[in-house]
């Protein structure tokens, strides 16, 4: 049993390791296509993108360290939440977006809860019952 769950959790860093790596870089190469999904009246967008791309990548290197792992885990999903009104006001607004496909801008809220259950579910502890019936760290 707690071979699967080592073989989950492990999924579970790489996808989120991946998901934030790449988006990090994304944030740095596209930085012109990721200002564009910045809602109208959020200030300095650029650098909005450019901090979030910063934090996504030290995230992404957080979580491979187990000493940072926790931290990083809540950092990340800290700037997740943070960047709901992009992903809200692109699903609201998909004319202004005709190279992404409708379903995709659909499907990346859904996803962003996915997201954030798999960064807590891999990068938390989970906490064992002891027999005295208190928890101790897995």
């Amino acid at each position: 049993m707690a071979s699967h769950r080592r073989v989950w959790r492990i999924a579970g860093l790489s996808l989120v390791f991946i998901w934030f790596a790449v988006g990090g870089i994304g944030h740095f190469v596209m930085l012109d296509a990721f200002v564009s999904i910045i809602p109208p009246g959020l200030p300095w967008p650029e650098a909005a993108v450019l901090i979030s791309g910063f934090f996504e990548l030290l995230g992404a290197v957080g979580i491979l360290l187990p000493r940072y792992r926790s931290l990083a885990g809540w950092g990340l999903v800290a700037l997740t939440i943070c960047v709901t009104p992009a992903n809200v006001y692109m699903w609201l607004h998909p004319e202004l977006f005709p190279m992404v496909p409708e379903w995709l801008l659909s499907w990346r809220l859904p996803f962003q809860g996915f997201l954030l259950f798999c960064i807590i579910a891999s990068t938390q502890p989970r906490r064992l019952a002891r027999p005295d019936g208190s928890r101790q760290p897995e």
